[in-house]
């Protein structure tokens, strides 16, 4: 069923560089958008702003993209008054499904109904149906455990960034920022430039290997520009930076005191004797990032096997029929690439919805970017990866997973003692992955110290959803002695 105007509706999952390209595309176009999003504010994790609340007087300070930014807020906002787009904040979508009842939509593909919860207790279920679906729900960080990294203090490198970027805070006085990959410089720069003293960046790749590689970056001088810049900044700041350095353990008693630091050889082993203790009360970790692609594979989406991508076509299509997919959840590349891929998947859908037939030279600028950018990421990838002996570093009595709080030591046991020889098995066996993250956190960690390989699974719903919600799922809204549940085409300005 299209809207009451007879326009075609897409419903845009994620509110961030790629949701809001692909929003203001489709909708450029005359197609009714929804756009569905987490947040309060739209934006997503690179475009986070402080609460109007907390009065910054420069939120540009935390960005590096602003005019970007801007661009989109206000191409967002005129789209909202002409009555194109619809934005949802603070809707936590559960899961995307096709609808098998009905006519099918203008694409031949049966229509879609988006499930979210509603409000800070998601509690209150809500229905968006509509003719297609543009997946842009990003991605998360890929943490991987050593001994203390549980105590109070050591946060995730993009937690860092958030609660500087959204809350205005820090936590802590002296930091370590460590781990792997392109992210660890902006978090080292912004925590510096917000009063923290950095004790060091702490990388455990070699970033001399992009040398080595140069011809095959010099295609995205901007992006080489800003990875300069912030070393400039990092340098100014004398901001010490260990590279093919890793963090061995975390120390404290109630919270966090001290870092161990030790060097890399270059099989990824860490050197005997080169372990250095360095004090901070804030460790800021990462080690790369990973897209979230539950609702796809819920969708029936093809993931690649090692899960790190949604497939995609040259227009963003899934090889879903009337569902597109875009930014991080395509395979991890920042905010150039999401944009550029939301764009170009706006236009496919709205021109589709439409009964058109793309013109890919109207996204010929944003094709350009988006090769280039996915040859330069790819350097990076080969790159900055995390240390190839890491696990010897975990020691039994390491929680690897927070939720179920399941040792290293209990992992190894299933493996060697129990036959465990897969993910699965292992899960069955610890609980690890059996609690409120779904072993979206902990799942690379438990397969590395099983020595098995990381397996995609098909989860019904992309978060904890009440029974009750479960229960009243397919009401109708407006039925007397009911609450209003179901955002139709009626719903939607």
């Amino acid at each position: 069923m299209s809207s009451d105007d007879g326009r075609p509706r897409l419903a845009v999952v994620g509110a961030g560089p790629a949701g809001l390209a692909a929003a203001l595309a489709a909708a450029g176009q005359g197609v009714r958008v929804m756009v569905i999003d987490s947040a309060e504010a739209p934006g997503g994790q690179f475009y986070r702003q402080p609460a109007a609340g907390l009065g910054a007087r420069r939120p540009q300070a935390l960005h590096h993209q602003w005019r970007t930014w801007r661009r989109l807020r206000e191409g967002l906002d005129r789209h909202i008054a002409a009555g194109l787009v619809t934005h949802r904040p603070d809707h936590h979508v559960w899961c995307v499904e096709q609808r098998p009842e009905g006519p099918l939509s203008s694409l031949g593909s049966r229509r879609f109904t988006v499930h979210a919860l509603r409000g800070p207790a998601q509690e209150d279920p809500v229905e968006v149906r509509a003719d297609a679906v543009l997946l842009a729900t990003g991605g998360y960080e890929k943490v991987l455990p050593f001994p203390g990294w549980t105590l109070p203090g050591v946060v995730t490198a993009g937690g860092a960034q958030a609660m500087l970027k959204g809350g205005l805070v820090v936590s802590g006085r002296t930091a370590v920022v460590a781990g792997t990959g392109p992210l660890l410089l902006p978090v080292a720069t912004g925590l510096a430039a917000a009063g923290v003293t950095v004790a060091a960046l702490v990388e455990s790749a070699d970033p001399k290997a992009l040398v080595r590689r140069a011809g095959a970056l010099a295609g995205r001088a901007d992006k080489l520009a800003e990875g300069a810049g912030y070393a400039v900044e990092l340098l100014r700041r004398r901001v010490r930076t260990l590279v093919r350095h890793t963090v061995v353990e975390a120390h404290g008693t109630d919270r966090l005191e001290a870092v161990t630091v030790a060097e890399l050889d270059a099989g990824g082993r860490v050197r005997p004797g080169s372990e250095r203790r360095i004090r901070c009360d804030t460790l800021a970790v990462g080690h790369g990032m990973l897209p979230h692609t539950d609702l796809a594979e819920a969708l029936g989406c093809r993931v690649e096997p090692d899960g790190t991508r949604v497939w995609v076509d040259d227009e963003q299509r899934t090889d879903v029929p009337g569902a597109w997919a875009a930014g991080e959840i395509t395979g991890i590349g920042g905010a150039a690439l999401s944009l550029a891929e939301g764009h170009i998947a706006g236009r496919s859908a709205g021109a589709r919805l439409q009964g058109r037939e793309p013109v890919p030279d109207e996204w010929a600028a944003a094709a350009k970017s988006r090769g280039e950018l996915r040859e330069f990421l790819g350097v990076l990838d080969t790159v900055y990866v995390p240390p190839a002996h890491w696990v010897d570093q975990v020691t039994d009595d390491t929680v690897v997973c927070r939720c179920e709080e399941v040792t290293a030591g209990a992992v190894r046991v299933a493996v060697a003692e129990l036959g465990a020889g897969d993910v699965r098995t292992v899960k069955l066996l610890t609980r690890a992955g059996m609690g409120w993250c779904q072993g979206r956190m902990c799942g690379p960690a438990v397969a590395g110290i099983a020595g098995c390989a990381e397996a995609v699974s098909r989860r019904p719903f992309a978060r904890p959803v009440p029974l009750g919600v479960l229960a009243r799922a397919g009401e109708t809204a407006g039925k007397p002695g009911k609450p209003r549940e179901n955002e139709d085409a009626d719903d939607i300005p």
